[in-house]
């Protein structure tokens, strides 16, 4: 079995929709972020989103764990002309379509964007080739709210409105074990 330990990075302060925009990470919660290290398998993989907010929280609790090549399989779900924008900002400039993404999360998607749908088949993509190469192992995977819900999805067989009530807090801590060819959900948004 193969378990995932997924953390959300660290907070970006931005006010909009932050998807392939990239921002750092406030990373100065040295108490989240120690307690986080302390949780982790020390013989785990870790590996992020190649956003520098992923990039940098990957490096502060990485500690002496190998590190695997960051990627953009783990990128956010591409907001497209949504990026940097308030959900108040959508509901006047697009309000059915900006509807119709979180109340009926699939295939729709944000002009020139990622729909839900296309952005969990992605993660998949990439967790499905890890889980063949690193069989048995501890990943340590940093990356963003989107990505870990649609894992959390995939877990749990639940529709993606009914994933998108949990919470994600950033530095928290959602564990998922990989079963073959089930999955396992052993703890979500845990914090310090």
């Amino acid at each position: 079995m193969t378990t995932w330990w997924w953390i959300r990075h660290g907070p970006t302060h931005a006010k909009g929709l932050i998807g392939w925009t990239d921002l750092p990470a406030d990373l100065s919660d040295t108490a989240a972020l120690s307690w986080l290290e302390a949780q982790l398998p020390q013989t785990g993989l870790v590996v992020s989103s190649d956003l520098a907010r992923a990039i940098s929280t990957a490096d502060a609790i990485q500690g002496a764990r190998k590190r695997l090549p960051h990627t953009a399989m783990l990128r956010e779900i591409h907001f497209g002309d949504w990026e940097g924008k308030t959900t108040a900002e959508l509901s006047k400039t697009d309000p059915q379509r900006a509807r119709a993404y979180w109340t009926d999360p699939g295939e729709t998607h944000p002009p020139n964007g990622e729909s839900w749908d296309a952005a969990g088949a992605r993660v998949a993509r990439f967790v499905q080739q890890i889980n063949r190469q690193h069989k048995g192992a501890h990943i340590i995977a940093v990356a963003h709210f989107g990505v870990i819900l649609t894992q959390l999805q995939r877990a749990t067989g639940m529709q993606a409105k009914s994933v998108l009530s949990f919470k994600i807090n950033n530095l928290s801590l959602t564990r998922l074990q990989f079963l073959d060819p089930d999955w396992q959900v052993l703890g979500v948004n845990q914090t310090a």
